[in-house]
Parts: C-alpha cells; structure tokens; sequence
C-alpha cells in the first residue's frame, strides 16, 4: 500500500532518530531503551500543549498525560478509578475545601523538585483565571472549576483547595483535564501563556523534545521521573490522518502503534497472526449537537424528529462490527448511583420522526450537517448513513464534510454537527454540566441555550444532597435529549490501537496511551 506524499513529507521532516528494532549489540554503558513511533489520527486540534485550549479527548488525551500529571490519578490499567498521583493523599475539610499531601521527592522536567507554590500557580491568575490570558483561557477554567475560591499553601507539601460553594466533585476534578500541574518557574522564565502553550514542563515520564503542529510531538524519557525510569528512550507521535497510511506504516515496521482503526479493519490486521489490535469502549460517546439558533431548528420537534430517524444500533451493527454500543443517553455506567435507570435514547421511530415534522410545520428548509473529515472513526461513513436516514423521513439535510474545527463551529449556515462528550470523572457534571450546562462548549458556542438547564446546572455544581442531584440530572436528560433537544447521543465510542502481537502494551478504558513501565515489555 502507497504512504500518502503528506505522510512521506512528515517523516523526513522528523529529526533522525534510532530504529526500535535495534540488530547490533549494546554498548558498554549505552541507552538500550526503545525509540518508538505512534501513528495517531491527530495530535492538537489547536496547535498547543496545554490543556486550558488542547482538551480533546481523541487527540491530545493520548499523550497529554505522559508529561503533565494531575494531584490524583486515574487506574489506566483498571476500572479509571482514582488512585494517588501528585498527591498521596488527600482528605476532606468540610463540602467546600479538600486538603492535599503532595509526595515527596517529585522532580519536574527542569531538575527543579515539585512543591505546593507550583500548584498553587497552576490554578492561579497567570495561567488559568487571571485578566491579561487569552479571552478563552478563563472561560475555560470556570468550566472545569466553576466556583474555585483559592489554593492555599499550608506548607510546602500541602496545599487546600477552597470552593466558593459546596462542591462534591472537587476530587473528580482534580483528578480530570485541566487540573494538571505545571512547573511555576519554567513558566514565568517563557513569559506569558502562549509562550508556555507549547512547552507543557510538568512531572510527567516523558518529558517534551519537539512539536511540530499537524506532524509530530517527540518526547523523551524523564529520567528521574517519580515512579521510577521510563521503559521508553524517545516517544515519536506522527500525525497521519489516513487509516490506511497508518495501517501500511505499521505493518512496514515505521510504526510501533497505530491509533483509530476502524472495526472493519480489524480482521484483515490480524490475520496471519503477527499484529493484534486490543482495545475496547471508552468513557466517550459519539454525538450530534444541534444549533437550535438556526431557523430551520428553532422548534424542538424538528431536533427530537431528527433523533426519532436515526437508527443507532444499525450504525453500531453496520459501522462497528458491534464492537461499540446504543448508551442509555449521555450517561455511562461509571456515574455509578447517579445512573438514571431506564433512560434511553428516542427510540429509531421513521413514523413518529414524521409526524412531529407535520406538527412543527417543516416545510423542506435545508438543514446543514457538518462534519469532519473522518476525524472520529468511521466517521464520513456514518454521515453519510445518518444523512440517507434524515432524508428518508423528508428533512433537507445538506451534508458539509469540513477539514478543521474552525470550519465546524462558523455560526454562518450552522445547522448540526458531529461532536463527542467524555466522562471525564465519575459524575453527571462532568459531560452534561461541562459541555451544554451555561459555561459548557455549546452554550459559549452560542449553538444552544436553556434557562431551566442553567438553573439546574447551578444546583447540581452546588448541592450536596446525592437523592436531589439524582433528580436534577434525569430532569437534565429529559430537557436536553426529549423537550428541547441539544445533542444526539449516536453510540458509545470504543477505540482501538494496532501493533504487532510480540509488543507488551495494554490498551486502557480511555483514550491515553499507557507508556508506563508496568505496561510496557518489548
């Protein structure tokens, strides 16, 4: 299979770097650890670093992690359950303050040893709340800490995070993107945060070489990293959009990884028995997000219409091998007794989807649909197949398959677009609060708005009643996926990562890419 000329272009700009097969002896003394090459789809949608703008979850999840660490971690290799990280432990003051242990002896990437003044200043005003960021960055902020009052310095191993209001997810988000810690030093010497948006100097086992936006992020291994030395000398993600490229590089040994293959792809890799392809559903779900400012969408029938005529388990079936799954709407077992039982998504129902177009009067406005260019997997496929289905119940669906984000989200013309939402810790406020609540994604976008979801919103951040958070998040799903649609939730996304079957490496529930030494034999 011929590599696309862009993919050619990309490697021969990457600085020579050792194969991973290595066929001489080691030398005396020398660095026999692997260089290893990953194939992703993307590597930043905004050609930064750092989290407060780079918060996707099938781009820079996979490697955000392995240089920037959060206070409390996530089990990679279990259930993505909070265990210690930065912190070793942490414990509860009261509803609005938890107090953190930070673990002895971290070294960041600069030599300089972690303390409480560095995570103070990761939360502070030059980075993540303060007048003179960019307009995005606070905004931002406020999503992941909506009402975060301070940290506060006990001493240099302690630190206390205090909330405005009651909050029983601060533990959630510390844990969640956007609470990663950066070195304060190595900050201030860079000067201001788009200088620092592309140097990302954390604690993390693998330490920044290069980034070159839309074709590699070369890392290299920390040495004195807390939990012990990195397995892998050099970690060199490349950016290959194509499915096919990635599939060819692999199987010509100029990939160790290759991200994103399609289910159909599966079969055909591993026949013969020399590369497998692990993985499995993730803690995302693929969706439609309507702008209900467009005219053609101003009733709410004509949205829960649209999501009366599509027929999620055909896509499963047809497009995934059934290798994903139908979720009871934007909720994932994980949320554990915030579950709301017996929710679904509308039912695939041509004939209901019908009736309420007669009822909300459509009269065959176009609606445009955008969408990417297969930058989900399977993407342009579903579409196209979502596309067919809204037709056959007479909606005048324009399908606009668009290269980069900025085109997605252009107000001009904005009818419906593909999208995804993550469960980024194990409550309800992590998905539907974070991405449609009034400081979530849709509503900045000025795509959707609801007044009733934003006062809700405010109660879920804030009580600390479980029963009448239960309550307000099934009153939520019953707003944004029933009366005034905002989304459409498609299907639970699975991922899965390609190498050959010799290679020691566990896929994880997410979309990170686990480099650690205990998930790592060559």
């Amino acid at each position: 299979m011929k590599l696309p000329r862009r993919t050619l272009l990309a490697a021969a700009a990457l600085p020579a770097l050792p194969r991973f097969a290595i066929a001489q002896g080691p030398v005396m003394g020398a660095d026999t650890r692997p260089t290893v090459t990953i194939a992703v789809q993307k590597i930043s949608n905004t050609g930064t670093l750092d989290p407060m703008r780079e918060q996707s979850s099938n781009a820079s999840e996979r490697w955000m992690g392995s240089m920037l660490e959060n206070l409390i971690g996530r089990n990679q290799q279990g259930h993505l359950e909070r265990v210690p990280a930065l912190a070793s432990e942490w414990r509860r003051i009261d509803d609005r303050t938890v107090e953190l242990s930070l673990r002895p002896g971290v070294k960041l990437h600069n030599g300089d040893e972690l303390t409480a003044e560095d995570v103070a200043f990761s939360f502070g005003p030059e980075r993540m709340f303060g007048k003179d960021l960019p307009t995005d960055i606070p905004a931002v902020a406020r999503r992941y800490w909506p009402a975060l009052e301070r940290v506060e310095v006990v001493d240099k191993s302690t630190v206390r995070f205090v909330n405005k209001t009651p909050d029983v997810t601060m533990e959630g988000r510390l844990s969640a993107g956007g609470s990663q810690i950066v070195s304060r030093r190595a900050w201030m010497e860079a000067g201001n945060w788009q200088a620092n948006s592309k140097l990302a100097v954390g604690s993390g086992p693998y330490k920044l070489r290069s980034f070159t936006p839309d074709v590699s992020l070369i890392l290299d291994a920390h040495d004195e990293y807390w939990g012990g030395r990195p397995p892998i000398r050099t970690l060199r993600f490349m950016e290959v959009p194509e499915a096919a490229a990635r599939i060819a590089g692999l199987r010509a040994g100029e990939y160790q990884l290759a991200c994103d293959i399609p289910p159909d792809q599966i079969g055909e890799i591993e026949t013969g028995g020399k590369f497998e392809v692990p993985g499995g559903l993730v803690l995302n779900h693929r969706i439609l997000a309507f702008d209900k400012h467009d005219p053609a969408l101003a009733d709410p029938r004509v949205r829960l219409a649209m999501a009366h005529a599509i027929d999620g388990q055909a896509i499963v079936d047809a497009l995934w091998a059934g290798r994903a799954r139908v979720p009871a709407g934007l909720q994932w077992d994980f949320y554990g007794d915030m579950f709301v039982k017996g929710w679904t998504v509308p039912p695939f129902d041509p004939a209901r989807a019908k009736q309420l177009l007669k009822e909300a009067g459509y009269k065959g406005e176009p609606i445009a649909y955008r969408a990417r260019n297969n930058y989900y997997t399977a993407e342009i496929a579903t579409a196209q197949l979502i596309a067919e289905l809204w037709k056959q119940v007479g909606l005048n669906i324009q399908l606009e398959v668009k290269e980069n984000w900025g085109q997605v989200l252009e107000k001009a013309g904005r009818g419906v677009r593909d999208w995804s939402n993550s469960a980024t810790f194990d409550d309800p406020v992590s998905s539907i609060v974070n991405q449609h609540g009034p400081n979530g994604a849709q509503q900045t976008n000025g795509e959707w708005t609801n007044a009733e979801m934003n006062t809700l919103s405010v109660e879920m951040e804030t009580s600390t009643d479980r029963a009448r958070r239960h309550a307000i998040f099934a009153r939520m799903l019953q707003i944004c996926e029933r009366e005034d649609p905002a989304y459409v939730v498609l299907h639970q996304n699975a991922v899965f990562t390609a190498k050959p079957k010799t290679l020691g490496w566990r896929a994880s529930p997410s979309f990170f890419l686990d480099f650690s030494a205990a998930n790592w034999k060559a």
